[in-house]
């Protein structure tokens, strides 16, 4: 506003001191231009050679070229019916510096500074000049830093140039030092706090920053605070006002909140109105809020919500369900009316895909369960949404569904996913006071050229063992969803540095296997196998090793043949607060190998949200194995218990059967069962990518002739870190056993860490 005021003064002084009578321009001639093209400025004239230039014209063409910000100082004078143009040009920024940057580096504010129109090559003005400075801070700002300044130097450069420096002095980050609420009467204040994302200085707010303020999660809290009252019946709660302060060092925040609590309503009817397309029964057993219980806004929109779900299912993809109160403030009570609008039934028309930039669409089109063409059906949808999620290809997966212009009973389907890396590099490793660090890894490809096809090598080179292995998955080797696969392996392992008693064993197989998926929920799996094992023993190996290796000789081979049962309700693969897993399979030597026996395990595993930020986990796996045929179960088919995968708390393998050396032999039952809290770590909200666990562990191996029981179980407790960090996923945990014996071989720290590429 300023400039152009300046301008037009300029314009009004320049009508006055050069007025001169109208004349045909001859020629124009434009002097002092340095780096501005001559073109450049008879573009902005608003007179060409041969036209008659006035008062008016002039004062025309001093303001166009001023405005241009290419000039200082614009003049017109005459000779002879000759227009000169005489600019004195601005200089241009040759180079943009600073000095005195940590919190960001140069690029990140040379591109905040280009925003504002001020960049190299670019003519330099003043208003510019403080433009960038506010941006400068402004980024300061939202980074906590109030007490940055800056300030600016230019330099006089040859050609008319110059060189721009910001000194920055970033000052220290300024802390949330108190959080005050005032008014609060039914809850304790330091119970309403843990609701915040914003808190005081602690022990993790370096990671989460969550000590500094930002006005986006101070909104973000004022209404979970509004929503924790009006979930608990304040039905006329209210945020008076909100101060937020800060010290005249810049250092310190205070942040006060005056609200208003009102009265405790409770719940004396629930109605339902409306166009009712479902029978009212149905409509009731939908709605969570009863009569006599307190009011719930969160139990009232989840009543809405599956009203409008349920009706969606039948293609009322438009259906509205509207509480509407009636407020008894005498009696304290509230009665609501659910009013409803099921709208028109509407179908699909089309279903867009977008954000799959390596994944083909056909591999997320396969997933869906709502056609083109056919009705809109909610749950279907989200069941859609679920299995692209347990695809594990995509970080996100967002639906819309917005209505067709012009098109009343249309719909279309909008998909928009966010893929993620998905080939992974594993590490593992474990912890021990009696074994050094044995690490492992494996290197698998999950979406092979966005294909949907896996691919899998696992090699492990430690002491212990090497296993190289190579695996590939098509889950849609037929158009319905069957699956195939095969596996070849290479596998040695020195049982004695597991402390299992000497013996190793060379094992080359390979195999091919199906899946058959039964609901959308349930797979029925089988396979066939083929694998030989080169048995190595000595003198100092368990007896019963080596007469194994004495009846059936050091060399056996096998044909494994599996089947296996999964239902998989879970909500998600990755991070799951609910639903359920469930496992069986059933491996067997068939005949025609020098190995017969069978070995069966079932799985089975449940999650139950308990809150918004905690969940309850619990795993329970028995397994069973015998031989077949009057052949005893290969020793090196045992199973074994103990350690990350089972119970934690004591070293890998060495829950079971001893012999008399104190090698673990494992056995032919196993029973394993897992009870976790998951929960946020504190000071990161509700964030789930990194959780901590309280566990407790039970589990043991039995011989082939104990019975399993309770009695000797062994049991563990405490906690468990996991993080899907930038660099992979990392689980640790620190296990305290329970009831441990004197001869049982403890590992505390144990931990599994990941890298995606």
């Amino acid at each position: 506003m300023i400039r152009h005021l300046a301008v037009a003064l300029i314009c009004m002084w320049v009508g006055a001191a050069y007025a001169f009578d109208p004349f045909v321009v001859r020629d124009i001639r434009v002097e002092g231009i340095q780096r501005i093209e001559a073109g450049t400025v008879f573009s902005y004239l608003p007179v060409k050679v041969g036209e008659t230039m006035t008062d008016e014209k002039a004062a025309a063409a001093i303001k166009a070229l001023f405005a241009t910000g290419f000039f200082k100082d614009v003049r017109l004078e005459v000779q002879r019916d000759v227009l000169i143009v005489m600019v004195e040009e601005r200089p241009a920024v040759a180079q943009i510096d600073f000095i005195g940057n940590k919190e960001f580096d140069k690029e990140a504010l040379r591109k905040g500074l280009r925003e504002t129109g001020l960049a190299e090559g670019r003519s330099l003005d003043k208003a510019l000049l403080d433009q960038a400075e506010q941006e400068i801070k402004r980024q300061y700002l939202a980074r906590g830093r109030y007490g940055a300044s800056v300030v600016t130097t230019v330099t006089p450069l040859e050609r008319n140039r110059v060189g721009v420096s910001f000194s920055i002095n970033e000052g220290d980050v300024t802390k949330i030092r108190q959080i005050n609420i005032i008014g609060n009467k039914a809850f304790k204040e330091k119970d309403l706090l843990q609701l915040f994302v914003l808190q005081t200085p602690g022990y993790l707010t370096w990671y989460t920053k969550n000590d500094q303020y930002s006005k986006q999660k101070l909104s973000g809290d004022l209404e979970t605070l509004r929503s924790h009252y009006l979930n608990n019946g304040y039905l006329e709660f209210n945020i008076d006002s909100t101060q937020v302060s800060i010290t005249p060092d810049k250092r310190d925040i205070y942040i006060t909140i005056n609200l208003t609590e009102g009265e405790k309503y409770t719940v004396s009817d629930v109605k339902v109105g409306g166009e009712m397309l479902l029978p009212e029964a149905e409509v009731r057993r939908l709605i969570q809020l009863k009569p006599g219980e307190t009011f719930s806004r969160e139990k009232l929109s989840e009543s809405t919500k599956k009203i409008t779900d349920r009706l969606g299912n039948e293609g009322y993809a438009f259906a509205n369900a509207n509480a509407v109160p009636e407020l008894d403030k005498t009696a304290k009570q509230v009665a609501l009316t659910i009013m409803i609008d099921p709208g028109r039934r509407v179908y699909v028309r089309r279903i867009n895909i977008s954000g799959n930039t390596r994944t083909r669409d056909e591999v997320v089109r396969r997933e869906m369960r709502q056609l083109e063409g056919a009705y809109y059906d909610g749950d279907k949808i989200q069941k859609s949404k679920q299995r692209l999620e347990r695809l594990a290809y995509f970080s996100e997966v967002d639906v819309e569904t917005p209505g067709v212009p012009n098109a009343s009973d249309q719909v279309d389907v909008n998909l928009k996913v966010k893929e993620k890396s998905t080939g992974s590099i594993m590490l593992g490793a474990g912890i021990s006071s009696t074994e050094k660090l044995v690490l492992s890894g494996s290197i698998t490809q999950q979406n092979i050229f966005g294909s949907g096809k896996h691919l899998s090598l696992q090699l492990n080179t430690s002491k212990i063992s090497r296993n190289i292995g190579l695996s590939y998955t098509d889950p849609y080797y037929t158009v319905d969803g069957v699956s195939r696969g095969f596996d070849i392996y290479d596998r040695r392992i020195d049982a004695s540095l597991l402390g299992l008693g000497f013996y190793t064993t060379n094992t080359i197989g390979g195999g091919v296997r199906f899946g058959v998926p039964l609901t959308e929920t349930d797979n029925l799996g089988f396979g066939l196998g083929a694998e030989n094992t080169k048995i190595g023993v000595n003198e100092t190996s368990p007896q019963r090793y080596q007469d194994f290796v004495n009846i059936f000789g050091k060399s056996n081979s096998a044909f494994p043949g599996t089947i296996g049962w999964i239902r998989d309700q879970r909500d998600s693969a990755i991070l799951p607060t609910k639903g359920a897993l469930v496992r069986a399979s059933m491996e067997a030597g068939l005949p025609g190998g020098t190995l017969k026996y069978y070995k069966l395990t079932e799985q089975v595993q449940w999650y139950y949200p308990i809150s918004r930020a905690y969940t309850l986990m619990l795993n329970g796996e028995i397994g069973a194995a015998n031989g077949m045929g009057g052949k005893p179960l290969p020793f090196y088919k045992n199973f074994y218990a103990g350690g990350v995968t089972s119970v934690r708390g004591y070293d890998s393998f060495s829950l079971g059967p001893r012999d008399s050396q104190g090698a673990f032999l494992g056995g032919n039952k196993r029973l394993v069962g897992n009870a976790e809290v998951l929960f946020p770590v504190p000071g990161t909200g509700v964030d789930r990518s990194m959780r901590l666990a309280v566990f407790v562990d039970a589990g043991q191996v039995f011989a082939a002739e104990e019975k399993m029981r309770m009695s000797d179980l062994r049991y563990s407790t405490g906690l468990s870190f996991s993080w899907n960090s930038p660099m992979g996923p990392l689980r640790l945990s620190y296990g305290h056993p329970l009831n441990a014996k004197a001869n049982d071989r403890i590992q505390h720290l144990q931990f599994q860490f990941g890298q995606v590429f």
